[in-house]
């Protein structure tokens, strides 16, 4: 009886703490509302639609292990303190991502077009559109998570609403043929990558 009393104390002491701060159950309430949106988006589009969510999903697995070195060595600080811009940090970071996520898609697109059908000049030039953007954003919301206390929950609660648009841009590219999409595409990665460029200084130092 005393196991299960300590069981029972310990699972209370845990549901007393969140209804204390709010801080685990609405980060994933609203990661599972984002989650759907994107999923639900993306069946109606078919093997397209699951091309577009794989390569959201990979990408949100390379960038939450962006800042795992610094962080489990506490070398993010000196980073921040060192004497380089620290808008390079992001930069490096973003480059590296953008690397790891190419080397992906170099096995992704082969195998959806073995699975699903060749793919079109305007799929490809959308999943390179794409890249930028996811690398950009994603990088800075990474760097945001790096110092929270919830930060496996905080990075997809952030990224995914975000990312949102390059998927519906991605597809619509994809199936249109490009044209509006792709010039939206473009579009947002100057306008993001501007502004991380820009914060990533504000919120490394904050």
């Amino acid at each position: 009886m005393r196991y299960l009393g300590d069981v029972v104390t310990l699972a209370r002491k845990d549901l007393r703490v969140e209804l204390r701060t709010w801080q685990t159950l609405p980060a994933m309430l609203l990661f599972a509302v984002a989650t759907l949106v994107v999923f639900h988006y993306a069946s109606e589009q078919g093997g397209l639609g699951l091309l577009w969510v794989a390569l959201l999903f990979a990408a949100l697995l390379g960038l939450a292990r962006a800042f795992v070195a610094e962080r489990e060595q506490h070398l993010l600080d000196a980073l921040v303190l060192s004497p380089c811009d620290r808008s390079a940090i992001w930069l490096g970071k973003a480059i590296a991502v953008l690397g790891f996520l190419v080397a992906v898609e170099l096995v992704a697109l082969p195998a959806y077009a073995l699975f699903f059908g060749a793919l079109g000049g305007e799929t490809v030039a959308a999943v390179a559109l794409a890249d930028i953007g996811i690398c950009a954003v994603g990088t800075l919301v990474s760097a945001m998570a790096a110092a929270a206390r919830v930060r496996e929950l905080l990075l997809p609660l952030l990224f995914l609403p975000l990312a949102l648009p390059i998927v519906i841009a991605g597809v619509g590219a994809s199936l249109d043929g490009g044209g509006r999409y792709l010039a939206f595409l473009a579009l947002y990665d100057a306008v993001f990558a501007t502004l991380c460029w820009a914060s990533f200084e504000y919120v490394v130092t904050e």
